[in-house]
């Protein structure tokens, strides 16, 4: 419900803070008080148009806000959290809006700045105003369906429609999926079996790059080890049948020094004479040729053991290499195969297996897309036919409600001398393509202000008074149906009196029972039904005229409508009359 009101520079309103309480409030006051104006700054905080006109003669801008309370589970607060701002169901909500003195316009909810189309459907969700000339909530059509079913439908038969029509809408969805599969792939049916055999051929498994590559740099590093051996083993090889190998010219060299050496007869002889002769010079170098002949001998006997033991080892390293060049041959062109068909189709080669996978699915549907497809329509038509079961449970129960509905209105209308019009509740069949969640049919709420007169939308056959009066029976019928906490009625009594008027009075405070009411009024009758009631009015101070509100108490109430009944000049008699209306209530 609204809470408070505060005005700031719009018009005659200086400054003016209101506050709002439960059950039905009438605000009433001398034509031009400023009633209209007090409406008029609600509205901007609602999101309506706004002007350069708004603002108060010498102030820079016009500001107002509105201060609502809601109940936990709210619309509104769904739709703030929508919106990223959502807030504790305990705290206020704050509607804000400033006029500049060029027309701009700033909005504000709970300080945060909004779009004025969200500043309106946050308003919209917390307060409704019926006015002569301008009727919002009930007179919106879009709003007829959900409040027929909330007057009389059980909630389970709305549940099952939309539960069934979602699992309508979710098989057609597979349905229009697989047609449109089994097209595709028919038009690419020879690219598919193409490629499928292409793949099938080529048979790429998962992670089989990183093998494949692992074992390339395997074989590879294999094949530069036997190159390295082969290259050694080929230095220790005659280039040409004329050159003598290593070890062949060790032995050479070595039978070559031995000529150098005595015999071992020789040499015994020798060593005896040397014994017994008188040693020379030439005794001496020969010595001495012999031990170096000697030296150079065993070197070459162990040059020839090493190079022996070198031949061999690397023989044993030749023959244990697992140089494959046949396999590196075969697992490069692998890898390069499928490198080359993942390039192609512009995926990772990794991915080459699931691209088989999903082809060979894709073609495998071309021969059992028909079956699947025969199967997938039996299944909509199956869940169209639930949809429709449900949907016509719904419909009978929309037409019992719609009665109803139409008969509790009509009991309203006579007493709000309305006794002619004729409430009608239309449903609609709609044709298939704009079934919803909500059903087969549109509600439309109707009036025929005048008997002969066919029923019309509420906004185009009914006058300003008229259609204020049928809103307050629809409201009354309707009474915490629609989420709305506040409904502002803008002089709903116009053109009644007596009886009328007291009757008028009368539902809104019945109907203050279930929302919070506010109502224009210049009706002592209506403003006598009222819980609270505020005075508008204007004075004069510093050369400006400026527009107030005041708070009544029960004396000042009495005088009000008073004055209401007998004009300027107030008489006892119209005192009394005043008395008697507020004990009435």
């Amino acid at each position: 419900m609204l809470t408070s009101l505060s005005i700031r520079d719009v018009v005659l309103i200086e400054a003016l803070d209101l506050s709002f309480h439960e059950g039905f409030t009438a605000l009433t006051g001398e034509t031009g008080a400023g009633k209209s104006i007090l409406l008029d700054s609600l509205g901007l905080a609602m999101g309506e148009r706004a002007s350069a006109g708004l603002v108060r003669a010498g102030a820079a801008e016009a500001r107002v806000s509105a201060c609502f309370e809601a109940p936990a589970g709210h619309p509104v607060f769904a739709l703030l959290s929508e919106q990223g701002m959502a807030t504790d169901t305990t705290d206020p909500i704050v509607l804000r809006r400033v006029i500049s003195r060029e027309g701009r316009s700033r909005a504000w909810v709970n300080d945060q700045p909004v779009g004025l189309t969200l500043l309106r459907n946050i308003a919209t969700s917390l307060i409704e105003i019926q006015g002569q000339h301008e009727q919002m909530g009930l007179a919106d059509p879009a709003t007829h369906r959900a409040l027929l079913d909330a007057s009389n439908i059980p909630t389970r038969l709305t549940d099952s429609v939309a539960a069934a029509f979602v699992l309508w809408k979710e098989r057609a969805a597979e349905l229009a999926a697989a047609r449109r599969a089994l097209e595709e792939a028919a038009r690419e049916e020879e690219w598919l079996r193409h490629t499928v055999d292409e793949l099938n051929a080529l048979a790429p498994l998962p992670d089989e790059e990183e093998t494949l590559a692992r074992q390339r740099h395997s074989l590879q590093q294999a094949e530069r080890r036997n190159e390295a051996v082969a290259a050694a083993l080929a230095e220790l090889t005659p280039r040409d049948r004329r050159t003598a190998a290593p070890a062949t010219a060790l032995r050479a060299a070595g039978r070559a020094l031995h000529r150098l050496l005595p015999a071992p007869g020789n040499a015994t002889r020798q060593a005896e004479n040397m014994d017994t002769a008188e040693p020379d010079s030439t005794q001496t170098e020969a010595q001495i040729s012999e031990a170096l002949a000697t030296e150079a001998l065993c070197a070459l006997e162990n040059a020839e053991n090493a190079l022996a033991e070198a031949e061999n080892l690397l023989s044993r390293l030749a023959a244990e290499t697992d140089a494959n060049p046949r396999m590196l041959e075969e697992t490069e062109e692998r890898l390069f195969a499928l490198r080359t068909m993942a390039r192609k189709h512009g995926i990772a080669v990794d991915a080459l297996a699931d691209l088989l996978a999903t082809l060979a699915a894709r073609l495998a549907g071309l021969e059992s897309g028909v079956q699947h497809l025969h199967a997938l329509k039996e299944a909509v038509a199956t869940a169209q036919a639930a949809y429709q079961t449900h949907a016509t449970a719904l419909t009978a129960a929309r037409q019992q409600a719609a009665r109803t509905l139409e008969q509790a209105v009509s009991r309203e209308l006579k007493p709000l001398r309305l006794e002619k019009a004729r409430f009608v509740v239309e449903i609609q069949h709609l044709p298939q393509e704009q079934w919803s969640r909500q059903g087969m049919e549109q509600v439309t709420f109707l009036i025929a202000a005048n008997p002969g007169q066919p029923a019309g939308p509420l906004a185009r056959v009914a006058s300003g008074g008229e259609l204020s009066r049928l809103m307050l029976a629809l409201k009354l019928v309707l009474a915490g149906q629609s989420g709305i906490g506040t409904l502002i009625f803008d002089e709903i009594d116009a053109g009644v009196g007596g009886a009328t008027a007291a009757a008028i009075g009368e539902r809104l405070r019945r109907l203050a029972g279930a929302v919070q009411v506010l109502a224009v009024t210049h009706s002592p009758q209506v403003a006598a039904s009222a819980h609270a009631h505020l005075r508008i009015g204007k004075k004069t101070q510093n050369g400006q005229t400026v527009t107030h509100a005041t708070p009544l108490s029960t004396t000042e109430r009495t005088e009000e409508i008073a004055r209401m009944l007998a004009g300027d000049t107030i008489t006892d008699a119209a005192r009394a009359a005043a008395a008697s209306l507020l004990g009435q209530t």
